[in-house]
């Protein structure tokens, strides 16, 4: 609803609780009250005017950045009830100028980092290291997911609703959470809490809890407590998630097949759940886009698959071992990566069978998980099995171990036993965060010769003044987690990352939000000492305005030694031999929270024996309602070697449409150069009720889950019509 369409009932309404909402004591510390309501007495509709609401206890947001403290025209109230099935927010955000709130999208778990939007995070164990994070935009958009130490996953789905309206004076934001989704401890008698907004146009942030530069809102350490939780109700504690689903393909001479699977959930304990799942599918999934990769190193892809997100936080192993560069260098190094299950050789294999155990008891945090897949042309039946615990010691180190088990070709024997420690603080030298981490990893099964053990250590400073990041690992060639991502074993690895971000105070650059300085140095080397890769890249600024204007030019210098041929793209080899060059990125894009969004680099310098110039271009546009949106982006590289020249472009158009939050139509397109063929996915997303949603799916030269430029595209059209329909008791 627009705010030029706001009947005058409603204008009423708003401001008799803005004004009875403005008599009421606010909370001025990080402790609050859930008041109590009986279950059914509320009404999800943004309005607030239920008689609950305005006696529960308000909680004032301060401005967090860009000065924290300071006075903020964004003034923002949030309260909270509880009815022993549901938690409920109600967030009134008034706004001096409300045509110029930023939506850019209504899609469900779509990225709302640049609209305006509102956020809960909660810690329902009191470890202050997991737990769960919502965030709704102000069209209704609706994204959650699960936090682990301040890292965030954003493929998690919670059962919950929220409804917006605008104001004349802003807008609401009414969230209605279910107890039935989340996983909590018994034992508490508050919740950890934490609740922001953020303003778009201009990057202004508002928090409750943390409100220093150095604090983040997942930082679960800097949460406030919520009291008032008591005698939450999770009922039985069991979901039956049933799907059917029907097919068409043209490449098998208009074949139609059906197919159906069932999942099961079953809470324990509130802290403790199973999850059974029999015979998986993913069609409805988003499309992996193709990146392209001009290294000799597999790109690390993220997962997306709702069986293998569940509860992946449970599973996270060891700090920092996936920063770092992702290209050519490939110092990342993920033990248990999921993709592994289900994917063969670049082909699907399909799952017959999936069991869970995800949750916690006291201070131990459990994950297992065990896959049955299916006998295939690619690769035989595997038994695959990986399980995760960890110990917090006190509120700061936390030590754990990962083992995981199984081959998934399922032609040999394969584990890794692995064990961690990770001590963080928010209060080095004060308030400052610093992390301190180790691991230690070693496979066994049908080794190669060599070293079949792993180990590092990593120290991290992350602050809004100086950031700085520091490992060094050392990886046997040996060293071997079949159902993990290692591309560089047999090496040591170390990296250094070192940055300083100043924020000009008024003067000659008041129009700067920040500037950011500093340089990042990788280096590979072998075990015996003799380096393979180095690269260092050199930030001489980086600049974001208070508008949202961003511009980012790096140096880099890059060493590399080839023991055998590379292939960069068919014809054209580079051989064997220590190369050196130089490059030069220019990065920079428009404002995002406004309709128009321009981004672009331009990449140019040596490339092993000869030059490589690439440039991007990403144009977007969305309506000023956020149900529209297109994105064009087109990227093309050009080579010029001794060994023969090449020319790689990709181009990709998304376009989305959403009727309400809950109907969307979306498409994705992709042509690439190297294959020179055009995918299309297409998909129909109707989410019912939460837990029940209908897919429809078109798919034309594109396979979900796999896009690498190149590989041999599926010939025809596929349509697949998919329904789940979850029951909770």
């Amino acid at each position: 609803m627009s705010a030029m369409a706001v009947d005058r009932g409603w204008v009423r309404v708003a401001s008799v609780v803005l004004a009875s909402w403005a008599a009421l004591p606010a909370t001025a510390a990080t402790e609050a009250v859930a008041g109590r309501v009986a279950a059914g007495e509320m009404t999800l509709d943004g309005r607030f005017d239920e008689p609950a609401w305005q006696a529960a206890e308000a909680i004032r947001l301060t401005q967090q950045e860009p000065r924290p403290g300071a006075p903020t025209p964004y003034a923002t109230e949030v309260r909270v009830l509880a009815d022993g099935e549901n938690l409920w927010f109600a967030f009134v955000n008034e706004d001096p100028a409300p045509e110029r709130i930023a939506v850019h999208t209504l899609q469900r778990d779509d990225d709302l980092e640049d609209d305006d939007h509102v956020t809960i995070v909660l810690d329902t164990f009191g470890a202050r290291r997991l737990g769960y994070w919502f965030q709704v935009n102000a069209g209704g958009a609706r994204t959650d997911g699960l936090n682990v130490n301040g890292v965030t996953e954003d493929n998690w789905n919670g059962v919950w609703e929220a409804a917006v309206q605008r104001t004349p004076h802003g807008w609401t934001a009414e969230i209605a959470i279910s107890i039935r989704s989340l996983q909590f401890s018994e034992r508490l008698g508050a919740w950890g809490l934490n609740v922001g907004r953020y303003v778009a146009r201009d990057q202004h942030s508002l928090r409750w809890a943390g409100i220093t530069l150095d604090s983040d809102i997942f930082d679960l350490r800097r949460a406030g407590s919520l009291a008032g939780i008591e005698d939450m109700k999770q009922g039985v504690g069991l979901a039956i998630q049933p799907y059917a689903l029907a097919r068409y393909e043209s490449a098998s001479g208009g074949d139609r097949s059906g197919d159906a699977g069932l999942g099961i959930q079953y809470r324990f304990t509130p802290e403790l759940e199973g999850i059974l799942t029999f015979n998986p599918d993913f069609a409805e999934a988003d499309v992996e886009e193709g990146q392209v990769n001009l290294d000799r190193f597999s790109l690390f892809l993220p997962e997306k698959r709702p069986f293998f997100l569940e509860g992946s936080n449970l599973f996270e192993f060891g700090h920092g071992l996936n920063i770092g560069d992702d290209g050519n260098l490939s110092t990342q190094f993920v033990p248990y990566f999921s993709r592994r299950i289900g994917l063969v050789e670049g082909e699907i294999v399909p799952i017959d069978v999936g069991a869970k155990l995800l949750g916690h008891a006291g201070r131990f945090s459990i994950g297992a998980l065990a896959v049955e897949t299916g006998d295939t042309d690619v690769a035989p039946s595997a038994s695959l099995a990986v399980a995760r615990a960890a110990y917090d010691v006190n509120d700061e180190l936390r030590l754990g171990t990962l083992l995981t088990h199984g081959d998934p070709t399922g032609v040999g024997d394969n584990a890794y036993a692995g064990f961690d420690g990770v001590w963080r603080t928010s209060e080095f030298r004060g308030n400052r965060n610093l992390t301190v981490a180790g691991w230690y990893g070693r496979s066994s099964g049908d080794l190669a010769p060599g070293k079949a053990d792993g180990y590092g250590v990593s120290v991290e400073y992350p602050n809004d003044s100086w950031y700085a990041f520091a490992k060094a690992n050392e990886f046997g060639e040996a060293l071997d987690p079949a159902l993990g991502f290692l591309p560089r074993p047999g090496t040591r690895q170390y990296l250094g990352i070192l940055l300083y971000r100043l924020r000009p105070q008024g003067g000659t650059f008041h129009w700067v939000r920040r500037f950011q300085f500093g340089g990042e140095y990788i280096q590979v080397e072998d075990l015996d000492g003799k380096p393979q890769s180095k690269e260092l890249a050199l930030l001489p600024f980086r600049m974001t305005t208070e508008t949202g204007y961003y511009f980012d030019p790096v140096l880099l210098a890059d060493y590399e030694r080839l023991t055998e041929p590379f292939t960069i793209v068919p014809g054209v080899t580079i051989p064997a031999g220590e190369y050196r060059f130089n490059r030069l990125i220019v990065r920079g894009n428009t404002p995002e929270s406004r309709p128009w969004v321009l981004e672009g680099e331009v990449s140019t310098g040596d490339f092993f024996s000869g030059t490589l110039r690439t440039t991007s271009l990403e144009i977007a546009w969305t309506s000023p309602d956020g149900k529209l949106r297109f994105e064009i982006e087109n990227e093309n590289n050009f080579g010029y070697l001794p060994q023969g020249d090449f020319i790689i472009r990709l181009t990709q158009l998304e376009a989305a449409y959403s009727f309400t939050p809950d109907l969307t139509v979306s498409t994705f397109v992709q042509h690439d150069s190297l294959s020179d063929e055009t995918g299309i996915n297409a998909r129909l997303r109707w989410i019912i009720e939460p837990g029940r949603e209908l897919f429809v799916v078109f798919n034309h030269g594109i396979q979900p889950q796999l896009a690498d430029l190149g590989r041999e595209p599926p010939t025809g059209n596929a349509v697949i019509v998919k329904l789940r329909w979850d029951s909770y008791w």
